[in-house]
C-alpha cells in the first residue's frame, strides 16, 4: 500500500478566545467569506448545509447587500445566468458568507476568467471583511475522470495569493464500493472487504490522481474526502478542522473558529471558552 498523502492536523490550542473577544473580532472583520467551486452535482449545496447545520436554502444577496427575490433567482438560473458576486447566507449560521462559482464546470474561457478575476479583485480589497478568506474546491470522484479541464486549469494557472484552497473530493463512497468489489474478488471476506475498502480506496486514489494535483503550480493547501453526504450521519467536521488549520492569519483563524461554535472538537482544540 502506498504512503498516504493525507496531512495530519497539527494539535494543540493556538489561542484562547472568550465571548467578548469573539464579538470584538467579528465587529472588526465582519463575517468569514468562502468561495465554493465545483461542477453541477458536485455536492456543493449539501456541504454548505452540513457546515451550517441546516437543510434550508440560503438567502441570496446582491453586491449591494440587497436580498434577491427567490423567483428572480429561479428565473436567472433557468436562463443560465449567475453572478459570482452574489452572497449566500444561511439563517442557521449567518457568520459565513459564501460565493458560488456556478457555471465553472463549463470550462469555457469566459467562466474560468470570471473566477480568476473574482479572486484577484477580492485579494486587492483593503478591508479584511471584504477579502476572500478561503476557497473550497469540490471535485466529485464518482466517475473515471475526476479532473477535467477546469480543475487542471485552476491548479495550474489560477494563483490565489494568500487565500488557502481546500480540495474536497466528494462522493468518495463510490470509490469505496469499487475497492470493496476488488477486495472480494481478491479473496477477502465480506467483513474484511468492508473494513479495508476505505483505506484501499484512498491509497489507490492518491497514487492515480492526487499526487498529480500536488505537483501542479498552485496545489491546494490541504484536502479532505467526503463520503455518503446524502445521508443524515456524515458531517463536515474534518473540512472545518482542516480549514482552521491552514489559515495562517491568526485573526482569521479566530474568526473562523468563533463562527463554528457548533463544532465542539474545534472549540476545544482552539481553546474557545
Amino acid at each position: 500500500m502506498s504512503k498516504s498523502i493525507s496531512k495530519p492536523i497539527s494539535g494543540g490550542p493556538l489561542f484562547s478566545l472568550n465571548d467578548g473577544q469573539a464579538q470584538k473580532i467579528k465587529s472588526k472583520c465582519g463575517r468569514f467569506r468562502i468561495l465554493i467551486i465545483g461542477r453541477a452535482n458536485a455536492g456543493k449545496t449539501t456541504i454548505l448545509q452540513k457546515v451550517c447545520n441546516t437543510t434550508e436554502d440560503p438567502i441570496v444577496y446582491d453586491a449591494n447587500g440587497e436580498e434577491i427575490d427567490p423567483l428572480v433567482l429561479e428565473a436567472s438560473a433557468s436562463r443560465g445566468l449567475h453572478n459570482i458576486e452574489e452572497e449566500l447566507v444561511f439563517k442557521s449560521n449567518p457568520g459565513f458568507i459564501f460565493h458560488d462559482s456556478r457555471g465553472f464546470e463549463a470550462g469555457g474561457i469566459e467562466e474560468l476568467n470570471r473566477v480568476k478575476e473574482f479572486i484577484e479583485s477580492r485579494s486587492k480589497e483593503t478591508k479584511l471583511a471584504r477579502k476572500l478568506h478561503a476557497i473550497w474546491y469540490c471535485i466529485p470522484v464518482d466517475d473515471s475522470r475526476p479532473f477535467t479541464t477546469a480543475e487542471n486549469w485552476f491548479f495550474s494557472e489560477c494563483g490565489t495569493a494568500d487565500v488557502p484552497v481546500i480540495a474536497i473530493f466528494t462522493k468518495f463512497d463510490a470509490l469505496d464500493t469499487k475497492a470493496f468489489t476488488a477486495l472480494r474478488k481478491g479473496g477477502k471476506s465480506t467483513t474484511e472487504a468492508e473494513e479495508l475498502a476505505p483505506q484501499h480506496a484512498v491509497a489507490s486514489f492518491e497514487v492515480v490522481h492526487l499526487k498529480t494535483v500536488y505537483t501542479l503550480a498552485y496545489p491546494p493547501k490541504d484536502h479532505v474526502y467526503q463520503r455518503n453526504m446524502n445521508t443524515e450521519g456524515p458531517d463536515c467536521s474534518e473540512l472545518v478542522e482542516r480549514t482552521a488549520a491552514v489559515l495562517d492569519n491568526e485573526t482569521l483563524q479566530q474568526l473562523f473558529v468563533s463562527t463554528q461554535r457548533n463544532s465542539l472538537k474545534l472549540c476545544i482544540r482552539y481553546g474557545l471558552e
